[in-house]
């Protein structure tokens, strides 16, 4: 099991494999869950009685759609059960369902893997502050949970344990589990209407969606899910995009039903593409957006229908995430009066260098985590408290956009971050972002105008197979200390510094929330981050190649990210960090 902040992960599968789609778990991987919920009712409950008072915490559990989840939920509600634990058993919810819900309670379980493939499973740890725990709270629930399965007969006694919980007890909690999700979504629902209106005022809320249905209204304008059996398939989508008189189609809507692989990227998102291209053909001209969620519903990267060629187009992720972030800077800074306004995004490391060239034009700051959804958001609140405005924070490398206040990635913010380029108008969003950057603006603009005024950027994507690779090495701050010695050497004597104009270099390290660069010794970067930048003759940042390994995968990542639309400097300055690696 993989025990990364991001989630405690393996294959669950009884068969081990991990496409298999049978809902047997083990009776070690019983006990797993036994111990895993155990370890964090012991965490969490003196934290709620300092702040409470009270010994009892209350605790949402929830699941995404694998087949696996059930046996996992049943294993953890038995033993917070025995710990006398208030349960809100939410069934099958999404994670920022379940994250949005839990900020009225004192915390959550969730049972997912993500986007792994279908016969993994695991667990996220959050308390109410709306995200994931931190990389040093998960760090002591680690510890715990594995001094308690050290003990000769911990499965055997978890097992005990849990088949001690009352069938009363058990009947009761999945009787009420109805309420709970009922609770969750309206949470869910009111958390978004904030989170995307950009205000707790539901005054200023009413009049942003009031605008957002006039708009499209005038414009009719229709959103296009592939759901692909996911957990959004129970949540709020249909609904929400209903009320702001948004037409919404769907495909592959039955939960727990995959059509295709889950991960949400350019080989997946065909399917959305292919549905839109039927519906204009069909007299739907209004099917201009679409997205597909991964299994536990907090990503969705976008598919658009580019007018100009006639076709749905699929942006890539890093496209996605440059359109969220030029979204939310230009509406914070539209939309505020504050002389001192001070944005910034957070991001991680392996965003693309062209978040840096649209904040320099739209005069934000930019800061930089370690990869996983807990280091950006911490990123987020550091900033926020040295009094910096960050609306909008994530990983630009997935295509995850986090929108301030939520914690977690969301599609239907995506999804709305893109109407408010769209339908604020007259002196709106995209008018700002062209007064700043210099490009042309004319009134009758489409989201093709607004992608070709983005600056260009040719960027390895995180799903291709030459961005994965298989290391040997455990210990990655040895191996990067090697590919040090290999790239110092190599490099005095590289054709590619002339062919590319390469004429110097940084390196930038990444741990947590902290990046520091021109470190000495690379190996101190550890499994975190290590970036190397380079320069041309003029001292501007033209590219930079990356690496890191995977904290809920086992495999080892590596990007290349390259200004302009050289495709063959990408392709060989990745083909030079990959063989480096080789050696």
């Amino acid at each position: 099991m993989i025990l990364s902040a991001s989630g405690w992960r393996k294959v669950f599968a009884l068969s081990g494999n991990e496409q298999d789609k049978s809902p047997e778990i083990s009776l070690e991987d019983k006990a797993l869950s036994a111990i895993a919920a155990e370890v964090f009712f012991d965490y969490l409950q003196p934290i709620i009685k300092a702040k409470t008072g009270i010994d009892v915490p209350v605790i949402a559990v929830g699941m995404d759609t694998r087949p696996t989840g059930p046996a996992i939920a049943d294993a953890m509600n038995r033993a917070l059960l025995l710990k006398k634990a208030v349960i809100q058993f939410t069934g099958v919810s999404s994670a920022p369902e379940i994250m949005a819900y839990s900020r009225k309670l004192d915390g959550f379980i969730y049972i997912s893997a993500s986007h792994n493939p279908v016969g993994h499973n695991g667990i996220k740890f959050g308390l109410n502050d709306g995200g994931v725990l931190n990389g040093t709270e998960n760090a002591k629930l680690v510890e715990e949970f594995k001094k308690r399965l050290s003990a000769p007969d911990a499965c055997e006694a978890a097992l005990a344990r849990i088949n001690q919980a009352s069938a009363n007890d058990l009947r009761n909690l999945y009787q009420q589990s109805t309420a709970a999700k009922h609770n969750a979504l309206k949470a869910y629902e009111n958390f978004a209407r904030r989170t995307i209106a950009g205000s707790e005022n539901t005054e200023i809320q009413d009049n942003f969606f009031e605008n957002i249905r006039d708009a499209v209204t005038l414009n009719k304008t229709g959103i296009v899910c592939d759901f692909n059996g996911s957990s959004r398939t129970l949540c709020i989508d249909r609904d929400f995009f209903a009320a702001n008189r948004i037409n919404f189609y769907e495909i592959n809507n039955k939960a727990g039903e995959f059509a295709h692989e889950i991960i949400p990227e350019a080989e997946n998102l065909v399917y959305v593409a292919a549905e839109m291209e039927r519906l204009q053909k069909e007299g739907h001209k209004d099917a201009v957006l679409g997205y597909m969620p991964d299994c536990d519903g907090d990503r969705g990267n976008i598919v658009y229908w580019d007018e100009k060629q006639q076709k749905a187009c699929i942006l890539k992720a890093q496209e996605v995430f440059s359109l969220s972030v030029l979204a939310e800077l230009t509406y914070t800074i539209w939309s505020s009066s504050d002389k001192n306004l001070k944005p910034a995004v957070a991001i991680n490391c392996p965003t693309s260098m062209r978040i840096e060239e649209m904040c320099s034009k739209i005069g934000a700051s930019v800061f930089r985590a370690e990869v996983g959804e807990a280091n950006v958001v911490n990123l987020g609140r550091e900033k926020r408290e040295e009094g910096y405005t960050v609306p909008i924070l994530g990983e630009g490398s997935n295509g995850g956009t986090i929108t301030y206040p939520a914690a977690v990635r969301d599609p239907l913010n995506t999804i709305f971050a893109i109407l408010k380029l769209l339908t604020i108008r007259g002196g709106g969003l995209y008018e700002l972002w062209c007064s700043k950057s210099g490009n042309t603006y004319k009134d009758d603009y489409t989201l093709t105008d607004i992608l070709e005024s983005l600056p260009k950027y040719t960027t390895t994507g995180v799903s291709e197979p030459r961005a994965v690779l298989k290391v040997s090495s455990l210990d990655h701050a040895e191996l990067k200390r090697n590919f040090q010695k290999n790239f110092e050497e190599y490099w005095k004597s590289n054709p590619l510094r002339s062919k590319y104009g390469l004429e110097s270099y940084r390196v930038a390290i990444t741990n947590g929330t902290k990046e520091r660069y021109d470190v000495a010794d690379w190996g101190e970067s550890g499994k975190g981050g290590l970036k190397v930048i380079f320069y041309d003759k003029n001292n501007n940042a033209i590219a930079f190649i990356w690496m890191r390994g995977s904290g809920t995968e086992p495999v080892f990542r590596v990007m290349c990210d390259v200004r302009g639309t050289d495709i063959q400097m990408e392709k060989d300055l990745l083909e030079w960090e990959t063989n480096l690696l080789g050696k």
